[in-house]
């Protein structure tokens, strides 16, 4: 390449204006909350803000335990009675009209679904919490009873 046509491109590279970078830091956690309990003696149980404890008496094994969290979190901690519970993830995403839904190429990850699985433990209170991965890095939690 002509050394002087090289020069005028790193000069107009100099002077033109960059491109915008369309990257935007993920959003602070902003809410966590249990929205269902699964077992074979209840089915599904919704939960409802504020409530303590579950209404059903899930008691028995193959209990799970279903976890929103809006924002993005590090390492979420999840214990029932103090154990350390595991669990799955699955993103959720929201249209521009703010409902969330499954996530798919035109929609942007708002948070996550956990899955728990109690793994025959049969009561107790449900412990989850987690902190932001960026600022203002606050933790957020939430806990049930589980009868």
């Amino acid at each position: 390449m002509n050394r002087n046509l090289l020069a005028l491109a790193c000069a107009l590279g100099l002077w033109l204006p960059g491109l915008p970078v369309n990257a935007a830091s993920a959003p602070p956690l902003s809410e966590v909350k249990v929205l269902k309990v699964e077992s074979p003696a209840c089915g599904f149980e919704d939960i409802t803000p504020g409530q303590a404890q579950t209404r059903c008496d899930h008691s028995g094994a193959n209990i799970k335990v279903y976890v929103l969290e809006v924002g993005y979190g590090r390492q979420p901690h999840v214990t029932l009675d103090g154990f350390e519970v595991d669990g799955t993830r699955s993103p959720v995403c929201a249209f521009s009209n703010g409902n969330l839904n499954d996530c798919s190429s035109r929609t942007k990850v708002v948070g996550y679904l956990y899955i728990f699985d109690l793994k025959g433990k049969q009561e107790g209170t449900f412990s989850y919490s987690n902190v932001s991965i960026n600022a203002p890095g606050n933790r957020m939690s939430t806990q049930l009873y589980i009868k």
